[in-house]
């Protein structure tokens, strides 16, 4: 086994790594960075529009307009705002623990004041609404009615030196402006010209408000009034002051998660964790008595692992990321189980209890690396290629399978050579199947049709759908999220929205939250939504804002259709590598489109949408099933030196047989944990797990069925298995 000084060396680095791990989150809640997801607030994507800008100006456009930007948020109060530049023309905004649409609103407005007057002669205005604008005028909405403005203005931005809020007599919030000294002769030469007349106060060509002209202001202060809530003036306020965008910003994507959902994201992802990580140590404590206390140690070690890891690598801890560290607890038993089954098959072969388990390891060790290696392939492309919430879960997962590699290789081996040198003779363990001699390459032909019918109905029901089988992350659109008090009845809210003339939106309701509706559109209708629920709802609280421009929707599909076919050339790249003949690639490849054909057809027919949860579920489905089809084949290649004589089939049969029990054991542990997901993951969730429940257990069907007996095909009759 380990000599007894590299047993001391490893008991040093192993100890030394659980104290710096404890250190290193401790308090976990201050060390620890969560997500928008799950602490609340909002991810703002601005593009600028530069088309008018020369390209040598572009870079100082962005710039100012990022200083702009900040100013405003500024003015709410919000601190640790994160604005980056994201490519060439877009500006990335991400504000913690506050949901303020107000914010949005006024993030891209291009912060364009003027006072314009109003042409108080009724028979010119009537001309103009009915068509005939006189030179030099233009006709403005205003409320319910239509105003006749004098094209040029009588004060601009510029003018104005500083705005704040303040309160009428009523109580009721108000902008009051100060003008520059320039700015207030202009102001009162109009008031004193135009008393008894309007005068029309423009923001970015609309009229914010419209007041009459009492008597001459010479003062140079004026107000806006108008029915403001607090939010809106703070709103306007932080506009004006801020003054106008050097260039305009149109929102391409906005993802805001009010704290009420967050903190339920939280509580259901921790219950998640706590459900999958009991099942699996029952069953592993039933099924491999000492061996799953074991399991249960190095489980524990990846947990506190991920965790560090998160932290030095200040990466964000997402809903879709605490998905991935319960996914990686069921995944990191696989190391475990196939240590544990080798050291079985020793044991059998009759070899004592250090020889058996130095064998266990040695040969279990390479299989490890290779089927956890082509995991990480597809998580590196989901990091890539993902955003936000998509690459935290590819994060965890990958530190998930480093810690497992590290802990089920490195940690266990340490282990069981204190108990070897604790004088233990043997290993007892359940045993789930006699010794087998399954003729599986023989029904090849019929789960080959079984699969294709499958496929072919899946494929079939995806097409037929048209768009619509697709979220608004790859087509665009809105969706919303709202707490109402008191609880709605769906037809009470459809009939609200209808009144309003708001048609084409699609409304279900939110069943994670008491009084919760979710409601989809094609249009950013959010606002107008807002405000007709206000006045039928006594309380409406914001849970999610998702909006998506269709520009994005493209860019994102594109990224994730290269982000699956990278994943697969990655994966047949090593494959081949690893094993020296295509054909074994190919096979696993061919099993891996038969995984992902299928999960994605049962998503259709199941109602779901193919969003980027569940492109992350399918690159998950990739790696997990070559994982399992590379233990068999990493069986093909050992045992056939041996087996010369025999015919492939009889190979492929042999391999099938003597990993069958530990491909049911890693599936029911992993499909056990997916369950947790889908029962207590809530509906963020809901289309993800179930695609991994579909994809997993494919998976370990076309591992046996597809994956092997394919070689059959490919391979060419003189070559030979090394």
């Amino acid at each position: 086994m380990i000599q007894r000084g590299d047993l001391k060396l490893r008991a040093f680095i192993i100890g030394g790594l659980v104290v710096f791990s404890i250190l290193y989150i401790v308090p976990f809640q201050e060390k620890i960075n969560l997500g928008l997801d799950l602490k609340g607030g909002m991810y703002i994507l601005l593009r600028a529009d530069t088309s008018a800008i020369a390209s040598s100006k572009v870079s100082d456009a962005i710039n100012g307009a990022i200083e702009k930007i900040r100013n405003r948020i500024d003015a709410y109060g919000v601190k640790e705002t994160s604005i980056t530049v994201q490519g060439n023309n877009s500006i990335l905004i991400q504000v913690p623990g506050v949901v303020d649409r107000a914010i949005v609103r006024k993030l891209k407005d291009v912060g364009k004041l003027e006072f314009q007057l109003v042409e108080k002669d009724k028979q010119k205005t009537e001309a103009a609404l009915e068509g005939q604008v006189p030179e030099n005028y233009i006709v403005k909405e205003f409320k319910d009615t239509k105003l006749l403005l004098y094209k040029e203005p009588s004060l601009i931005g510029s003018d104005l030196e500083e705005s704040f809020i303040g309160f009428d007599s009523y109580g009721r919030p108000e902008v009051r402006l100060r003008l520059t000294s320039e700015g207030a002769k202009k102001f009162g030469k109009v008031t004193q010209e135009h008393v008894r007349e309007l005068l029309a106060i423009v923001l970015d060509g609309k009229i914010i408000s419209a007041p009459v002209i009492n008597e001459p202001i010479l003062t140079g202060s004026a107000q806006i009034t108008g029915d403001f809530s607090m939010s809106e003036a703070r709103a306007m306020v932080s506009v004006l002051n801020s003054g106008a965008l050097p260039v305009p910003l149109n929102l391409e994507d906005e993802r805001s998660v009010g704290p009420l959902l967050g903190s339920d994201s939280i509580r259901r992802g921790m219950n998640s964790i706590i459900l999958g990580a009991g099942l699996v140590v029952i069953f592993m404590l039933i099924y491999y008595l000492a061996g799953g206390i074991i399991a249960i140690i190095c489980l524990v070690l990846d947990f506190l692992f991920i965790l560090a890891g998160l932290h030095l690598f200040n990466a964000t801890l997402t809903l879709p990321g605490i998905a991935g560290m319960i996914l990686t607890l069921g995944m990191a038993v696989d190391a475990n189980v196939l240590i544990f089954e080798r050291i079985r098959e020793e044991f059998r072969a009759g070899k004592p209890f250090s020889i058996a388990t130095k064998n266990g390891f040695d040969r279990a060790k390479r299989t490890i690396f290779d089927a956890n290696i082509t995991t990480l392939i597809a998580a590196i492309f989901l990091f890539i290629y993902g955003t936000g919430p998509i690459r935290g879960f590819a994060t965890t997962l990958s530190l998930g399978i480093l810690a497992s590699v590290f802990t089920a290789v490195f940690v266990g081996k340490t282990i069981f050579t204190l108990l070897d040198n604790l004088r233990m003779k043997n290993f007892p363990m359940l045993k789930l199947l006699p010794s087998l001699h399954i003729n599986f390459v023989k029904i090849r032909g019929v789960c080959f049709l079984i699969s294709l019918l499958v496929i072919s109905y899946g494929v079939y029901n995806f097409s037929s759908q048209g768009e619509g089988v697709y979220g608004i992350d790859f087509k665009g659109g809105q969706i919303l999220e709202y707490k109402l008090t008191p609880s709605p009845q769906i037809e009470k809210v459809r009939a609200s929205l209808r009144k309003s003339d708001l048609d084409g939106l699609v409304i279900q309701d939110f069943k994670d939250i008491e009084g919760g509706i979710i409601i989809k559109s094609k249009a950013d209708v959010a606002d107008n939504i807002e405000e007709v629920l206000r006045k039928d709802f006594d309380e409406v609280e914001i849970l999610r804002v998702t909006t998506i421009g269709p520009a994005v929707g493209k860019i994102l599909k594109k990224k994730a259709l290269l982000a699956v076919a990278l994943s697969l050339l990655g994966i047949l790249v090593y494959v081949g590598f690893r094993f020296r003949h295509f054909d074994f690639a190919l096979a696993a490849v061919a099993a891996l489109f038969h995984d992902i054909l299928i999960s994605v057809g049962f998503l259709s027919v199941a109602g779901f949408e193919v969003n980027l949860l569940t492109i992350t579920a399918l690159l998950t489905i990739a790696g997990y099933s070559i994982n399992d089809t590379i233990v068999i084949y990493d069986r093909i290649r050992e045992i056939s030196p041996r087996m010369q004589k025999s015919s492939l089939k009889e190979i492929i049969n042999q391999a099938l047989n003597s990993t069958l029990s530990r491909t049911i054991i890693t599936s029911f542990t992993t499909i056990m944990v997916v369950s947790s997901i889908y029962i207590l993951g809530g509906e963020a969730l809901r289309g993800f797990s179930f695609t991994l429940l579909v994809g997993f257990i494919a998976g370990t069907y076309s591992s046996i069925y597809i994956a092997s007996p394919l070689v059959l095909l490919f391979r060419r009759p003189h070559h030979k298995i090394r």
